[in-house]
């Protein structure tokens, strides 16, 4: 059986669900957002990360999981990605990540600083076992969310080793969720290649 999604028609997908929603078609998958330049840029990771013997994590909120399912859609990463984590509500970020509830009431949950906290309690709650993990928290829209506008991402990656955080702010505009979300996993992947160096 083919699937809703047929990877030949999955240019049009994102077209196509909306209208099977309305119709009262059922939505066995949802819309493919990753597109085949993104899955080049996740297979050249992965092979770095295996030559480099690497392993790395991911701390979400706004992606919802899509960085780590873009790397382990290639073959082999289970040898470099360690453990992901989605932490959509401030709740969730202070359990699993360790992000002080201070923190957020000053800044935010889309903000540096909890980007930053994120990536740091990821490597900490892998007990050693992640040398790279990177964070990302945004508002993907519509509108604005916390006073931050839509399109604004705070993305992190930190690296084990030498104790580095670097940050990067991107403010990608209205251009919907799921553009918003696509870019952050762009960012996202280049951050951790830079992070790896050496290609």
């Amino acid at each position: 059986p083919h699937s809703f999604c047929d990877m030949k028609a999955a240019r049009r997908c994102s077209d196509v669900a909306p209208r099977a929603l309305r119709d009262g078609a059922p939505l066995r998958y949802p819309p493919i957002m990753i597109d085949q330049a993104t899955m080049e840029q996740a297979r050249d990771l992965i092979a770095r990360l295996r030559a480099a013997k690497v392993k790395v994590g991911t701390a979400e909120s706004l992606t919802g999981g899509l960085i780590a399912a873009t790397l382990t859609s290639v073959p082999g990463a289970s040898e470099v990605v360690e453990q992901c984590v989605v932490t959509y509500s401030w709740e969730a970020k202070q359990s699993l990540l360790g992000v002080p509830r201070a923190l957020l009431e000053a800044d935010g949950a889309v903000s540096e600083a909890v980007a930053r906290r994120m990536a740091l309690g990821l490597l900490e709650g892998a007990a050693g076992r992640v040398e790279l993990s990177v964070a990302v928290t945004g508002v993907a829209g519509p509108g604005p969310s916390e006073g931050k506008p839509a399109g604004r991402v705070h993305l992190a990656v930190a690296r084990r080793s030498t104790g580095e955080v670097v940050h990067s702010q991107r403010d990608y505009g209205e251009v919907g969720r799921a553009a918003v979300r696509l870019a952050t996993v762009r960012d996202a992947l280049a951050m951790l290649g830079a992070a790896l160096g050496g290609g």
